[in-house]
């Protein structure tokens, strides 16, 4: 049984060579990530063009996420690039501040900061290793005192504890940085900091008017990271395609204690809502430096598995880590184990279930005859996709292949769980199209003599949004 879960590997220094990229897409990367955090629109569009041609090169589509900066709520630089910060000192935060920190002061890249804190709130720093207390806000100075110290460097990040703070989700550089990532027609844009669904509305906007002399509309991810948007979870998932459970800004919000609970929320609520989901944030940190991982790091990525997530992410792992391809290994493995122990309940699953369209009825009733009959595989001849989705959001042992004429659509349907997407030509004759697709199945090893599968497609062939047949195959 093929990998159903997905892997999403971070391109950097570690990386960026066609020789590694190729070694980790063979590995197992299904999807890959560009930090727009880092590097020139020049740089992303020669990566993008990379991944494209190596992908090819090691005959598999993948799929490209492109993930926005968001804003930057973070101290400036320092006099010899860091300070020490001791428990009990005084240490302001300064948005006037021009010249570079020392230990009693720091300047801000987000000048808002004095408007949206208070006397008694918790600022964190550095990913909530160092505490902060605000003692008074005098004119663009936070007077905080230190309770929790240590190295303070350059540009590390300012949460508040409880969130607060005002910053939009999109800057002046997140608008430009949506062209590039159009320019090379990502499949996938994910959007930092997101507190409501009006922010994802306003991205995609920008991103379908950007993606326009292309004619191409990417799918949108919600990054999970602000106190602001739990309560508003549910708005968000429906203005965006999916989500990213983003752990690390998050916890530092919440707690620490809060994510794991709100993880498995999220997971559920999404697969509910037929939207997908990324976990994401120190999955297999210690394998920065370590060749394997540690005992928990693989739990962790197993419970996600086991939750429903469609994939795991791997950040500085693969962006700077001495072991890329070894993680993506590690990781694959991982996911595999853990689905062999999941259990299926499909049954319960469509207990007081309601379908209100022809095509996603046809997609569940694929699902059960596929379960019951013992089904060697479910072939979904789609054009958007959406079919091989509405398949993937229940758990079931029998591999979905999603059968498309489109190359946008094969890319896209890279992130959905248990889907393997596959590229076949159009047809208008409905027999032939089944004919076709049931020979691209033998040919690739997935049917032999004797097999059952379900197929469904649409006629008139050829529509979005037209699947209405379902039939039971046996390969003669």
């Amino acid at each position: 049984m093929p990998r159903a879960t997905k892997i999403v590997a971070t391109l950097g220094p570690a990386s960026s060579s066609r020789e590694v990229l190729e070694r980790m897409i063979r590995a197992g990367v299904d999807v890959v990530r560009m930090n727009f955090s880092h590097g020139t629109a020049q740089d992303h569009i020669d990566r993008a063009t990379l991944v494209r041609e190596v992908a090819r090169a090691a005959g598999k589509e993948v799929a490209i996420m492109a993930d926005m900066q968001g804003p930057k709520i973070r101290v400036g630089k320092f006099e010899g690039g860091k300070t020490v910060l001791e428990p009990g000192q005084a240490f302001i935060l300064d948005a006037t501040m021009k010249e570079l920190g020392n230990n009693e002061r720091v300047g801000l890249d987000y000048k808002e900061l004095p408007r949206d804190v208070r006397p008694g709130d918790t600022l964190l720093l550095n990913d909530g290793l160092l505490r902060l207390t605000v003692e008074k806000v005098v004119g663009e100075q936070v007077h905080t005192t230190v309770v929790i110290g240590g190295d303070l460097s350059n540009n590390k990040g300012i949460n508040k504890a409880g969130g607060g703070l005002t910053a939009p989700a999109l800057t002046a550089k997140d608008m430009e940085d949506i062209k590039t990532a159009m320019s090379f027609q990502c499949e996938y844009l994910a959007i930092s900091f997101p507190k409501s669904a009006t922010d994802m509305e306003m991205a995609r906007q920008l991103a379908n008017v950007a993606g326009e002399p292309w004619r191409h509309k990417p799918a949108l991810i919600a990054k999970i990271e602000r106190t602001e948007a739990i309560p508003a979870l549910e708005a968000i998932l429906r203005a965006s395609d999916g989500i990213m459970v983003a752990r690390g800004d998050l916890a530092v919000e919440v707690g620490n204690a809060a994510v794991p609970a709100l993880q498995k929320r999220m997971i559920k609520m999404a697969r509910e809502m037929d939207r997908v989901v990324i976990t994401a944030t120190q999955m297999m940190e210690s394998m920065i430096v370590n060749p394997v991982p540690t005992r928990a790091e693989v739990s962790d990525v197993a419970n996600a598995v086991l939750d429903g997530t469609d994939a795991v992410m791997l950040s500085a792992e693969t962006a700077a880590g001495r072991y890329p391809v070894e993680t993506v290994e590690m990781m694959a493995a991982i996911c595999v184990e853990a689905e062999n122990a999941e259990e299926i309940a499909l049954d319960a699953s469509f207990t007081n279930k309601k379908f209100g369209r022809i095509d996603q009825s046809i997609a569940m009733g694929a699902l059960f005859t596929a379960y019951h009959l013992g089904c060697k595989a479910i072939l979904a001849l789609t054009e958007s996709g959406s079919t091989a989705l509405w398949m993937s959001r229940n758990k079931i042992h029998v591999p979905i292949y999603g059968l498309t004429s489109q190359l946008a659509s094969q890319r896209r349907m890279a992130l959905y769980r248990n889907v393997n997407a596959v590229l076949m030509p159009n047809f208008s004759d409905r027999e032939e199209a089944l004919r076709h697709a049931e020979a691209l199945l033998i040919e690739q090893g997935v049917l032999k003599p004797g097999d059952t599968y379900a197929i469904t497609c649409g006629e008139p062939m050829g529509y979005p949004g037209g699947t209405n047949m379902l039939k039971v195959g046996r390969v003669g």
